[in-house]
């Protein structure tokens, strides 16, 4: 059955893939990017079967004037796929009070905007899916990503909220946890801290080490029929890892996570005081 998917950061990378992949087979995207010139090879090929838009998802205004054109043009939206968002790179004491801004105000509270823009709709409709990219490192953390560690960790939170709120409405919500894939996020879309304490120069190397190995990186094409396959599921996950590196990495962390809980029962038990 023919469904209408709202994609934001679809100019490239996931976003775009899976815009792709959902035309192909017959869906109708709302496609939303700052740079929307991007899409243009798909607006040739799908016509009016894709509704390219520019958007800033940090201009809640806009945003909300975005969502009210998709409903206009389709009359409906089944599922979000809220994927816009970019990674800070550099440590935590190096990062600027601007930058730290910026990457909580794209990767969460854009996130935000946009959920909330859609609610309405999927309220009225009494049935939606809001599929939310987050990342393994919403889950655990890596060194030099600090303020993306705790803008996805905010936004799972976010999601996971929304999903308890609005089940009774028929709306539904997932997670995609990646590991790093081989797309722009690393690379052209990334945004390095502006100066570099020599203290943390072997962090540096032992994180500049990690990723020369292509095996860390996920093939970001294998992405494709796992996203369809939770679009079309009835009953889909709350939240699934995507990459290998991300689910042994989240497994092993979660099994320390549960030892430390058991070993320490007896103190949090009389924290409670009684």
């Amino acid at each position: 059955m023919q469904k209408t998917i709202f994609i934001t950061g679809a100019s490239k990378g996931f976003g775009k893939l899976w815009a792709e992949a959902l035309l192909k087979r017959g869906d109708r995207v709302a496609a939303s990017a700052r740079n929307i010139s991007a899409l243009d090879d798909l607006k040739t090929q799908y016509g009016d079967q894709i509704l390219p838009l520019q958007l800033d998802v940090n201009n809640r205004t806009e945003v909300f004037e975005v969502v009210g054109k998709i409903e206009e043009y389709f009359g409906k939206i089944d599922v979000l796929i809220n994927n816009a968002g970019f990674g800070l790179f550099g440590t935590t004491e190096e990062t600027s009070e601007q930058q730290a801004r910026e990457q909580m105000e794209t990767n969460f509270f854009g996130s935000l905007w946009v959920a909330q823009a859609v609610l309405p709709v999927m309220r009225k409709q009494k049935s939606g899916h809001i599929i939310q990219v987050s990342s393994f490192l919403g889950l655990t953390t890596l060194p030099l990503l600090g303020l993306y560690n705790a803008s996805k960790f905010a936004v799972e939170g976010l999601i996971e909220t929304i999903g308890s709120e609005t089940a009774h409405l028929g709306i539904k919500t997932t997670l995609i946890e990646p590991n790093g894939f081989a797309t722009d996020w690393a690379g052209s879309s990334a945004v390095q801290t502006s100066s570099e304490i020599t203290d943390y120069n072997p962090v540096r190397a032992a994180f500049t080490e990690s990723g020369d190995n292509p095996e860390t990186w996920g093939k970001p094409e294998a992405t494709v029929q796992p996203i369809l396959d939770i679009i079309d599921n009835g009953n889909p996950p709350k939240r699934v890892l995507f990459g290998k590196i991300a689910y042994h990495v989240v497994s092993e962390v979660y099994k320390k996570r549960l030892e430390d809980i058991e070993n320490w029962k007896e103190v949090s038990i009389a924290a409670h005081g009684h």
